[in-house]
């Protein structure tokens, strides 16, 4: 989540429950989850204006220490029993920070860290944390820089190129725009693993499909790209989001991806903006509760858990 995307939602209902926004009434969950449920994108941060300066006033609910005890209590009561921590922060500190928290907490089930991609010297950084069975990947905040094409540049693809000989992923964090670079970065690696985080960050707010759908679709023909489910209530109307609002989208990344290649993610805490965790947890499960058992299964837990080799 950005500084641009959070702003487009300001004005978001003001959150309690330790930083929960009021539940409005859930939706029915018309089939019981799977055992093994994975929350496959998640964050942590110990709160600090200098840090995370994307974190403006107008976003008081996550001005606060989010760590591992108030995650777990948020899992809890969704049913959830094993989560991926993804960096926020684009420092060698923000990885050996979420390896720590991992290596301390055995739900903490694998961590997409932060290394500098285009750097020359990017191998020995990886080496740094290559060891740790936790690892299980690297992502760049993409969408927040300026060159629209920084994707495609040619010291960045040196570094994507790297994380193969070390058995790691990739998650790709993008806007929509982005999306025809995008498909011509992953024909660059076609046996690289890759993990599309928020699905691209379509303009639901706005109501907008298109080019996201068609451009999702083309990314999706590629077999080596993942998709997760995650991130969407904040690229919704923060205080207005219905499932309806968010259906056009669930079903387009079904159709593209198929539950083999779908995830559930959260983007705790950042999704308090919009949502209780369990809002946007249950809102997941019924959106897929017309699928068979086993493709439920897939999307809430084993997807994430062969992709990232949980």
């Amino acid at each position: 989540m950005n500084r641009r995307t959070l702003l487009a939602g300001a004005g978001a209902l003001s959150l309690t429950n330790c930083g929960e926004a009021p539940k409005p009434a859930a939706p029915v969950v018309t089939a019981p989850p799977p055992t093994a449920i994975i929350d496959s994108h998640h964050h942590f941060w110990m709160y600090s204006k200098k840090e995370y300066g994307w974190i403006s006033d107008k976003m008081p609910e996550i001005q606060r220490d989010f760590l591992p005890v108030h995650l777990a209590a948020a899992l809890k009561e969704a049913g959830v029993n094993g989560a991926v921590s993804v960096q926020a922060r684009q420092t060698l500190d923000e990885t050996r920070f979420l390896l720590k928290h991992a290596n301390e907490n055995e739900f903490l089930r694998g961590v997409v860290g932060w290394v500098p991609l285009v750097e020359a010297e990017v191998g020995k950084a990886i080496e740094e944390f290559a060891g740790q069975a936790k690892l299980k990947g690297m992502r760049h905040v993409v969408h927040d820089e300026k060159d629209p094409n920084y994707i495609l540049r040619e010291d960045f693809n040196r570094g994507v190129a790297l994380l193969k000989g070390f058995k790691l992923r990739y998650d790709i964090l993008i806007f929509e725009s982005h999306l025809p670079q995008t498909i011509k970065f992953v024909d660059r690696h076609p046996d690289q693993t890759f993990i599309l985080d928020h699905i691209a960050k379509p303009k639901i707010k706005q109501h907008q499909i298109d080019p996201w759908k068609a451009n999702l679709i083309e990314l999706a023909k590629r077999p080596n790209v993942y998709c997760k489910l995650s991130g969407m209530v904040t690229e919704a109307d923060w205080q207005k989001w219905t499932p309806a609002d968010l259906e056009p989208y669930i079903d387009t990344v079904l159709a593209a991806f198929g539950p083999k290649r779908l995830m559930y993610g959260s983007d705790w805490p950042v999704c308090l903006l919009a949502s209780p965790y369990k809002r946007w947890f249950d809102t997941v499960t019924v959106a897929i509760s017309k699928l068979s058992e086993p493709e439920r299964t897939r999307i809430l837990g084993g997807t994430a858990i062969e992709a990232y080799g949980l």
